[in-house]
């Protein structure tokens, strides 16, 4: 397992709530442009030859070079409705939710993709998810045997070094696919630093001025292997993974006469398996039937020790054991009526597990919390039915019903059960007027998942920060208006600006609990404004051949009514802004492409009852270089350097509505510039 804490490069790498995807860049005037299907206007299709420029090595690579297209692996939520990834292979997602579309392409070499195709809005036959756009690769029947060696180190300058690799086998024989993947991964991140801590009282004198320190390492190892084949008259895909992970956090803050430590330490072993089975029933009708089992189980410990000249205050130690499971079986029926309409009806079932046992000890004595040990167990069932109809050639309509009923029960220190019921329409339009410009509404409810981790106590003992369990907790819910204009442009230049109105019932935050302890709850209605811009330029006009300038940010405006002030603010950890700058090129002649990113900005805060606290970074820069000798070697070499990251922290002295300041604390730290070398060899 590989655990990547990556504040900025989010930004730049990941689009929201996604998966990392690189930075597409342009294919030369000669490479075959993208070609609209001529029965629906709504999807681009991609074939190897409009990629041949970037000498691309798998399938993801290709993915990630679409103009306009983010990879997204879905956010890991229980169930499998909602919670999955913006990529198809063959028309279909793949077993399992945590065998990622971009770990299938990752593993598919380009000999193997017949072509791509980008669908914008939805079509025919093909279950967007949620997603307002995906892709479907494609891939040939032939028989080959693909192995993909990829290992890569990471180089901190003052800090600690890192590495990781990743074998990955498939063979192919007409419809028989096999495989397995041994992974080795390593945990980093670009804030960890060297700095200082200056904590000032209300009226900005110096109670604390030391020096600061923090870093981390980890990782996990794991083995999957996978299976398909023709199987009764129809289709079978196969996938089990095993693995272990262990992860090791620490902080120093010290001073003359002073030494404040900190450190989190955690070690998990995780598995999983998952079966789909799809068969034609008859001409046009298709079943599809779905099993995933998923299971884990972990132990950590937060430990933080103080002394100020010759008092040493008493250890605080949060430790927790646990064990959590998932287990869906989903099936449906897809009737493609006619050429321009499908429709689909199904249901799920889901039961969900978490058992955790936690303590808190100050000096070796146990201090009660509220929830420490608790079993949260959720049944739940979904019926849902979809229709896309391609009513023109030019314009698709897409309407669905989700019906979810749900139980939750929570035992141990506290025993509840609440039961659920949630009707979750879906209404999207995609309008193509005339080539090269699309327009896509939709209107959506949408129930949040819930962290059962928030149903029982946690800690961050580094912000003396101690956090009870709240059983109280209900789904969020979120009622979506989203409009969106596309414009494609020079081949593969893209101009996408959307505009998103969130009527959100119930927001999880932070709230105030009896004994000066806060939780995770609902804390009321709000609202979220979005505006999405991403700007896509190809060069090749200005003669600067094979490059390429992008510009991507979304801005948010959040508001929602503080439980302690009763005033209005910002919802937790969402970020108001993060503008990113993008310049790259292929040079065909050389082999080699090359990026650089810039991110001017970010910020994220989080509003407790008794604190407000975030960071702030700005000026982060990314920058990497891709030799692709043959077709089957590549070097790549990337640098992130940012030099202007800070965490801040503000204390309130109690809960009135006031809230006077206790101190404000600044925490400047330097992150260690890292270079990453990745070498990926295909035979």
């Amino acid at each position: 397992m590989t655990k990547t804490i990556l504040l900025a490069t989010t930004a730049i790498l990941f689009s929201a709530g996604g998966a990392m995807a690189q930075t597409a860049t342009a294919p030369s005037e000669a490479a075959n442009p993208p070609q609209a299907d001529a029965s629906q206007q709504g999807v681009l299709v991609f074939t190897p030859d409009f990629f041949a420029d970037q000498r691309p090595n798998t399938a993801l690579d290709m993915v990630n070079r679409i103009p306009g297209f983010s990879v997204q692996d879905g956010d890991g939520s229980r169930g499998f409705e909602g919670a999955v990834g913006n990529i198809l292979i063959n028309g279909a997602r793949p077993a399992s939710k945590n065998d990622a579309g971009s770990s299938v392409l990752s593993r598919t070499l380009v000999p193997q993709v017949e072509r791509i195709e980008l669908i914008r809005g939805g079509a025919p036959g093909i279950d967007m998810q949620g997603y307002s756009v995906v892709v479907n690769v494609i891939t040939k029947t032939q028989s080959s045997h693909e192995s993909i060696f990829t290992g890569t180190a990471f180089l901190f300058e003052g800090g600690r070094d890192a590495a990781n690799g990743s074998y990955q086998f498939t063979a192919r024989d007409g419809d028989r696919v096999m495989g397995f993947t041994l992974s080795d991964g390593v945990s980093v991140s670009d804030a960890n630093g060297v700095g200082r801590v200056i904590r000032r009282d209300r009226n900005g004198v110096i109670l604390r001025d030391e020096g600061y320190f923090n870093d981390q390492h980890g990782g996990g190892q794991g083995i999957r292997g996978n299976y398909a084949n023709a199987f009764m008259g129809g289709k079978i895909d196969l996938t089990a993974r095993i693995g272990q992970n262990d992860y090791s956090q620490w902080s120093r803050q010290d001073g003359p006469g002073i030494l404040r430590e900190n450190s989190y330490d955690e070690t998990g072993t995780s598995g999983e398996v998952g079966a789909v089975f799809t068969r034609p029933l008859r001409d046009g009708l298709t079943s599809e039937t779905r099993f995933i089992r998923e299971w884990s189980d972990f132990e950590n410990a937060s430990i933080s020790n103080n002394r100020v000249g010759a008092v040493i205050s008493p250890e605080q130690r949060f430790e927790s054991t646990g064990e959590s499971s998932e287990t869906i079986l989903r099936s449906l029926l897809r009737w493609e009526r006619s050429s321009s309409m499908t429709v689909e009806a199904g249901g799920e079932l889901a039961y969900n597990m978490l058992s955790v046992d936690q303590a808190f000890l100050q000096g070796g004595v146990n201090v009660p919390l509220p929830s420490a040990s608790v079993t949260v167990e959720e049944t739940r069932g979904e019926a849902f039915s979809k229709v896309t109809w391609r009513v023109r050639p030019n314009l698709t309509v897409e309407g669905g019903l989700r019906l979810e009923a749900s139980t939750i029960s929570q035992s141990g220190d506290a025993d509840l059960e609440k039961s659920f019921f949630f009707a979750k329409p879906r209404v999207q339009v995609t309008w193509t007027p005339m080539p090269q410009n699309q327009v896509r509404f939709r209107f959506e409810r949408e129930l949040g998942q819930l962290d059962f981790g928030d149903f029982a106590a946690s800690a961050e003992l580094s912000d003396d920060q101690v956090f009870g369990g709240n059983v109280d907790l209900e789904p969020e819910q979120r009622w979506i208006s989203e409009l969106t204009y596309e414009r494609r442009f020079l081949g593969d230049g893209i101009v996408s600006v959307g505009y998103r109105h969130d009527e959100i019932i119930g927001v999880i935050d932070r709230l105030p609990l009896p004994g000066n302890l806060s939780a995770t709850g609902n804390i009321g209605d709000g609202t979220l404004d979005q505006l999405a811009v991403n700007v896509v330029v190809p060069l090749d006009w200005t003669g600067f051949s094979g490059g390429q300038f992008a510009f991507r940010n979304t801005w948010n405006k959040t508001e929602v009514v503080d439980p302690t002030t009763g005033l209005n603010r910002p919802i937790s950890q969402v970020r108001p802004s993060q503008p990113g700058f993008t310049i790259s090129q292929d040079i065909t002649s050389w082999k080699v492409n090359w990026s650089a990113t810039y991110l001017e900005g970010l910020r994220q805060f989080s509003y407790d009852p008794d604190q407000t606290s975030g960071f702030t970074g700005s000026d982060y820069f990314e920058g990497f270089v891709e030799y692709k000798p043959t077709p089957t070697l590549s070097v790549m070499v990337k640098v992130n350097i940012w030099n202007d990251f800070q965490v801040e922290r503000t204390q309130y002295a109690d809960r009135t509505p006031a809230r006077p300041i206790a101190f404000t604390e600044l925490r400047p730290i330097d992150p260690r510039t890292f270079w990453q070398i990745r070498v990926r060899k295909t035979f």
